[in-house]
């Protein structure tokens, strides 16, 4: 982008400005690190739960199988119980793969995206301010 930078004509414009964007750019930075570590956290809980979800599928198919060949009884009662435990279980790892998973890696992604433009962007205004105030 294209600073009206000629506007200035004060080395302690300039000074301000580029403590100004020294503020910004340590306040990105550490944006930057939280949202690293934020992104990998996700990548590894969407895997994890990738692998639990699938899990989980399977034992509720076994399950199935095992309720569809049980005579009526206690022990079909049981196998119920276990599916609906097992189907509680998909729930709750699907809720929790929507708010950690692929999706919320996606996004995390995009936020850190974002930041280190913004960073590119405050380090091309402090080359600019610094130019100017060489020149002055």
């Amino acid at each position: 982008m294209e600073y009206s930078i000629s506007n200035l004509t004060q080395v302690t414009d300039c000074n301000a400005l580029l403590a100004w964007a020294a503020r910004e750019r340590a306040d990105l930075n550490y944006k930057k690190i939280t949202n690293e570590r934020v992104t990998q956290k996700y990548a590894e809980t969407s895997e994890g739960l990738d692998a639990e979800i699938l899990g989980v599928i399977a034992e509720i198919a076994a399950t199935e199988t095992i309720i569809a060949a049980l005579p009526e009884g206690p022990s079909k009662e049981a196998a119920m119980d276990k599916k609906t435990t097992l189907e509680y279980r998909k729930f709750v790892l699907e809720n929790r793969k929507e708010n950690y998973g692929t999706v919320a890696l996606l996004q995390k992604e995009s936020e850190l995206g974002r930041v280190e433009r913004e960073m590119a962007e405050v380090d091309a205004f402090v080359i600019a301010v610094e130019a100017r105030k060489a020149a002055l």
